[in-house]
Formats: structure tokens, C-alpha cells, sequence
């Protein structure tokens, strides 16, 4: 979770892994309703909520208020930290992903292929939700290794191992 001295423009670092799953989830539910039950209308709040979560973390978005000050709780605080800034870029994705996808709906009436760049969504964020495997993450890490992104944008991601083992000590997880 994030501290009350972070900017209100920031992203959480570290990030409770579980957190994150369930608002996946949450995108996973929206999405399907979207293209199962025809409602194109959900595309713009599922863009809202990845541009909020991009730009404030759980501040602005009302899936993930929902997650963590109601269904976390609920299921009794179940936490493991991930370093924040992969997760973030994996958001960004979502906002290309939904941007994308309003777009072709409401701009230029291709529906059919806005659901279809939904369903990518739902198999990302489904493979989130369900295995708690991000593939934006693995593609943030991947782009570290080769040096398409510099290790300044996540100096402490490669020694997260060690911060975890920190967190726990604290009582933290």
C-alpha cells in the first residue's frame, strides 16, 4: 500500500501482489460483460480505471478502491509485495488496450474489433487473475534486460528478492 507522504500522482512501490490479481479480476468481469451482454458503454470506464490506476495507483480508480478498502479486507488481508514499477507499465498496457478499443467503437464504429482487442484483455488480465502470471511484467523485465528501458526506472527491482525477505521481517506480508 502506499504511504500517506507519497504524491498523490504516484504509484505504489511495492504493490501487494493480491491486490493486484483481484482488480484483474475485476477488468476480466467488466471486459466479458462488455462483449457477452453487448455493452460497449463499459469500454470508456475500463479505460478510466486503467488511466487512473496509471496516473494515482488505487486513488481514482473505484475497482481498485473497491478491491482495497472492501474485498481485501473481506478476505482477510492476504498480502505478498511485487515491486511497483512493472505492474504500472502493465497498466499501461491496459490503457492502450481500452483506449484502443473505445476508439474503434465510439470513433469509427468497429465494434466487432473492439471486442476483439477486449478479448486480448480478458486472456492478459484472465492469465493475472487466475495464475498471477502479468505478462506486462515479464515484458517490463524483459525490456530492463536488453536495455530498452534503463535500470534507473527500477533501481530496486532486480534486489526485490531482498526487500520482500526485509517486508516480512517487518511484519509487513
Amino acid at each position: 500500500m502506499t504511504e500517506s507522504r507519497d504524491p498523490f500522482f504516484s504509484f505504489p512501490h511495492p504493490i501487494n501482489a493480491y491486490v493486484a490479481r483481484w482488480v484483474a479480476g475485476g477488468v476480466v468481469l467488466m471486459a466479458v460483460a462488455t462483449i457477452a451482454f453487448d455493452q460497449p458503454w463499459i469500454m470508456p470506464i475500463l479505460a478510466y480505471g486503467f488511466i487512473a490506476r496509471v496516473l494515482a495507483g488505487p486513488r481514482l480508480s473505484p475497482l481498485a478502491l473497491f478491491v482495497t478498502k472492501v474485498l481485501q479486507p473481506a478476505i482477510g488481508h492476504p498480502t505478498k509485495f511485487v515491486p511497483g514499477p512493472p505492474k504500472r507499465f502493465a497498466a499501461g498496457i491496459g490503457v492502450a488496450f481500452t483506449v484502443t478499443a473505445t476508439v474503434l467503437h465510439f470513433g469509427f464504429g468497429m465494434t466487432g474489433v473492439a471486442y476483439g482487442v477486449l478479448g486480448a484483455l480478458v486472456f492478459a488480465a484472465g492469465l493475472e487473475f487466475v495464475f498471477g502470471l502479468c505478462i506486462g511484467c515479464h515484458t517490463f523485465n524483459l525490456m530492463m534486460r536488453v536495455g530498452m528501458l534503463p535500470e534507473s526506472v527500477c533501481a530496486d527491482c532486480a534486489g526485490f528478492s531482498e526487500r520482500q525477505a526485509l517486508l516480512e521481517a517487518e511484519g509487513r506480508t
